[in-house]
């Protein structure tokens, strides 16, 4: 009865909901597709099994054998088709210990190992719970289990009964699944399993055995009935075909500003009544020489003027002055002199308008053009 609640509560929860979960349109599955395989271990609690006895000695042919705690261990190889479902085929191992052998008409003394394996072919579905790092699944096998007696021996403290039963059986099984795999961070395709297993080794395995009593000794056989395991397994499982994570989206490379292109035309401002350049116009002047070789250039025109301020013919010849003192610091700047082109325009084309006799800042230029 140790384990009787949680056999019925398997049943219960895990076949509906393997039924309801496969069916939903509503799960979505963990993306695993193409080959994987994984392993595990962990906690052998078999539930004690029913034990019919025939042959001489025992005095009662309903028995159970007491099992203790044991362990497990399992290895798979597998396939997902990329919509939730995996197929796989498993081996498994399974070991506990006897502690007694219950339901004789006199104490006893047992000892003796029960060793289980076999292979298991499973259906699993994996389920998007809406947790990137856990994704629960639920699965039905049916496979083949050996089950051996190592041996298992009983005696009557005092009396004259003894018992050693040994040998090997197999059986056709089924199992459930329920559990969740955890993908580890950075590793594609590596996760951590962690499952529930209820098996279920169809009754009828013999096992033949010696018995020793006060009505003498003789062969018997032990029929085990009702072998029902619980597994708790903690695993790793990789999937070769696992996507790699997707790359942090990428900033946008920079676009090359192009280079402003360098000016056609230059203006060199002269103070009042003055003709001679100043170090911000020399500068001026020599940047316009050196841009004279970066663009494309026929002739150069250089154009003076003047404000308002003095006579028309004073302007006049004032505007070429200056005119002629820009050409000359081109010329020393290394712009062929043959290429440049001198004008004088005086008072008229004004950059800013005024009216006669005013000192203008911005009217006492020199244009330097590339033409």
């Amino acid at each position: 009865m140790r384990f009787r609640s949680a056999i019925l509560a398997t049943t219960l929860f895990v076949t509906p909901a393997a039924a309801m979960l496969f069916a939903s349109d509503a799960a979505m599955a963990q993306p695993i597709t193409g080959l994987y395989i994984g392993g595990g271990a962990g906690l052998h609690a078999p539930q004690d099994p029913n034990v019919t006895a025939l042959g001489t000695g025992y005095g009662s042919s309903r028995l159970k054998i007491d099992e203790g705690y044991g362990y497990n261990a399992n290895l798979a190889v597998g396939y997902g088709v990329g919509n939730g479902f995996r197929f796989e085929i498993e081996g498994d191992f399974m070991h506990s210990d006897v502690r007694h052998l219950l339901g004789t008409p006199f104490p006893t003394a047992s000892s003796g190992t029960v060793r289980t394996w076999g292979v298991m072919g499973n259906v699993l579905f994996d389920m998007d719970a809406g947790l990137p790092w856990m994704y629960p699944y639920v699965g039905l096998g049916a496979g083949y289990q050996w089950t051996k007696l190592n041996p298992l021996t009983s005696v009557q403290p005092g009396g004259p009964f003894a018992s050693s039963t040994t040998g090997q059986s197999g059986a056709f099984a089924g199992q459930a699944i329920i559990g969740a795999s955890f993908p580890v961070p950075n590793v594609p395709g590596l996760s951590v399993t962690a499952d529930y297993r209820f098996m279920d080794i169809l009754g009828g395995e013999k096992y033949n055995g010696l018995v020793v009593s006060a009505a003498g000794a003789g062969r018997s056989e032990l029929k085990l009935h009702n072998q029902f395991d619980h597994e708790l397994v903690i695993g790793v499982r990789y999937a070769f075909n696992a996507p790699a994570p997707a790359a942090p989206p990428m900033s946008p490379a920079p676009v090359a500003v192009p280079a402003p292109a360098p000016a056609r035309s230059y203006l060199v401002f002269f103070d009042w009544d003055k003709a001679d350049l100043t170090d911000r116009a020399k500068s001026i002047v020599k940047e316009a020489a050196d841009n004279s070789t970066h663009v494309q250039v026929t002739r150069i025109e250089v154009n003076g003027y003047t404000d308002t301020s003095g006579t028309p013919a004073y302007n006049q010849g004032l505007s070429i002055r200056r005119a002629k003192a820009v050409a000359g610091e081109l010329v020393r700047d290394g712009v062929p002199e043959s290429a440049i082109n001198i004008q004088g325009f005086g008072e008229t084309h004004l950059l800013v308008s005024t009216g006669p006799n005013v000192r203008e800042p911005q009217n006492r230029r020199v244009e330097i053009v590339f033409r």
